[in-house]
Formats: structure tokens, sequence, C-alpha cells
């Protein structure tokens, strides 16, 4: 058996990979792949020639190369039973939170909870195609693909929408007390799922590193979020929650179009 590693420059996340995976699909000579999505790094465990997989990987453009091939007489490959174990918990704290921030957010008028809560149906979205995908088709993890992009992107549009006409409407200003106390809440929860994440056993596999730094960079819209609700009651101005709200929903936007790639 070989084991040739490939450097992935613009593998970030579960979609970049669940990209590769579909690509490699069906490519009888691969035994094993090993993501390292903190070091941009696939492993490809394959008898034979390298030609067909290097060939799939470049076409993906995602900045893929081979580094280096040996021989590698490794057999056994480690199943991820607690690992699905803890992504399934984080995607139900995050599709839980989509659900609270949400409704709070409308109630309070809060455009900021409102993103934020699409922010967290977006991560929702990536763990579910990563988990509920697993030995189906590949047709099966396209469909999943398609329909939770065009939804990601219908709802940020709508959202896009709505913070213009607040921003040139005359709109009472959201209850601040609302966004940051549901915005403690929402950073509570993502650092009881960093705290899980950190203490695991499975902490170095790829798929939870990749869930690190999804909720790593909720922590930091969190505060963001909560850092709006002080403007908005020191300035008494909509403003600081329309524009936190506006840089969420562009990154919700971001989200969705890469999730879509996995449908192409």
């Amino acid at each position: 058996m070989q084991k040739t590693i490939f450097e992935i420059t613009k593998m970030d996340c579960f979609s970049e990979e669940n990209l590769i995976r579909m690509k490699l699909d069906g490519i009888p000579n691969i035994v094993n792949l090993d993501f390292d999505i903190a070091n941009r790094k696939l492993t490809v465990f394959h008898s034979g020639e390298i030609d067909q997989i290097e060939k799939s990987i470049i076409e993906l453009n995602l900045g893929g190369k081979k580094i280096s091939n040996k021989q590698s007489k490794q057999t056994d490959f480690k199943e991820h039973k607690n690992q699905r174990k803890l992504l399934w918990t984080v995607l139900a704290i995050n599709f839980a939170f989509f659900i609270i921030e949400m409704a709070t957010g409308l109630i309070s008028k809060s455009m900021g909870l409102v993103a934020d809560s699409l922010d967290m149906l977006a991560d929702s979205f990536v763990y579910g195609i990563s988990l509920l995908a697993v030995g189906g088709t590949v047709i099966k993890q396209k469909q999943i693909a398609k329909l939770a992009g065009y939804f990601q992107i219908t709802l940020a549009f709508i959202g896009f929408v709505e913070i213009l006409r607040r921003f040139f409407g005359n709109e009472t200003l959201p209850n601040f007390k609302t966004m940051i106390i549901i915005s403690i809440l929402a950073l509570i929860a993502n650092g009881i799922c960093l705290y899980i994440m950190q203490k695991s056993k499975s902490k170095e596999e790829a798929h939870i590193k990749a869930s690190m730094i999804f909720t790593s960079n909720d922590v930091i819209i969190n505060l963001g979020v909560i850092s709006a609700g002080l403007l908005v009651n020191w300035l008494k101005s909509s403003k600081p929650d329309l524009i936190i709200g506006t840089i969420v929903f562009v990154l919700v936007m971001q989200g969705a179009f890469r999730i879509l790639k996995l449908s192409k």
C-alpha cells in the first residue's frame, strides 16, 4: 500500500472536505482518506498509481498539490464513533440556538440576533451534510448540499432586504438587553462546545478540529452582537445592530456558496 500526502491550500472546513470526498468517490484503488483540515493536508492510502487521484484533486482548484509519496504498512484505520457523537452534539446545540436566536431576534427587532441565528443554521447545515450523507450515495450528498445552500441563500437575501428597509426607515430601537442576554447564552453554549471538544480524545481528528474552528468563529460573532447591543444603548441608534447584522449575513452568504460547491 502507498501513502501519498497532498497539501490543499484552500481546504478550510467540512465543505472542502466533502467536496474532495465526492470528487474521489468511486476511484477503486483508494483505501482510506485522512483529512487534517487545521494543517490543510490530505493523506491518501491507496494501491496502484496516484495519477487519477492527483488529477481529480487538482481539478477541484483548491490549491492541491502532492508533497510526498511512500510505501506504508498501515492496514488498520480508526472508526470515528466518538467523533460522530461529538459532532451530533455540536449540531444539536447549533440548531437549538438557531431557533432561540431567530425567535428572540424577531421579537426584539435585532438583526444582529437574526443574522447570528442564520450563522448557527449554516454551521448546522455543514455538520448535517457531513453526518447524514455518510454511507449515502454521491447523488444524495449533492441533493442535501443543494437544498441547504439555496435555502441559506434565500434566508440571507431576505435578511439583507430587511436590513436595507430598516436602515432607510424609521424603526424603533432593538431591545439591547435581549441582544446581550441571548448572545451571552449563545457564547456560553459555544464555550461548552469548545470545552467538550477540547477534552475529547478525538480532538486531534480532522472533523473535531474543523468543528473547533467553526465554534471559535461563532464565539467572535457572539462577542460582536454583545458589543452591538452595548452600542445601541449607548448611542441610542439601531445602526450598530444593522452593521453587525450585515457582517454576519455576508459570512452566511459565503458559507452558502461554499455549500453549493458540493452540489456541482
